[in-house]
């Protein structure tokens, strides 16, 4: 028996396969120095079905599953924001759907020749995030320590 697509068979692959990763210590250090997410960089959210446990302070959930054909609203988006310079995508672990989501995003800046945006993957996900320890928990809104 053949395998099942996958949900993300139905999209191209993206050209960025190993889109730059911002550690959960830099994005923390981020948020220390006063920047805020939806203002100065956009944090986003991918997980759908496993949401549960929390998300980081100011991401927006946009499931993996629906994300490829919102990608240029999302970019029309980012462009009205003047101080939003980077899209950090996350989910569990930023493994599967954080690559692919930041690879994508990454080739439609390429395509329209965008280069003061950029599209990078938090290391380690939502998971490495809550596991860094309480000053990472506490930007953690709906936390639930029973979800880790």
């Amino acid at each position: 028996m053949a395998e099942a697509p996958k949900w993300y068979d139905a999209y191209p692959k993206p050209r960025n396969t190993n889109p730059k990763a911002v550690s959960a210590k830099e994005l923390l250090a981020l948020f220390q120095a006063g920047a805020t997410a939806g203002v100065d960089f956009l944090l986003i959210d991918l997980r759908r079905v496993d949401h549960e446990g929390g998300t980081i302070r100011g991401s927006i959930n946009l499931p993996a599953q629906s994300l490829y054909p919102s990608l240029p609203v999302l970019l029309k988006i980012c462009q009205s924001l003047p101080h939003v310079q980077q899209v950090v995508w996350y989910c569990g672990s930023s493994k599967g759907r954080g690559s692919r989501a930041a690879g994508w995003f990454s080739d439609l800046l390429e395509d329209h020749g965008i280069n003061n945006i950029k599209s990078v993957i938090l290391s380690g996900g939502i998971t490495g995030w809550v596991q860094n320890g309480p000053d990472f928990v506490n930007l953690t809104e709906e936390y639930d320590e029973r979800a880790w």
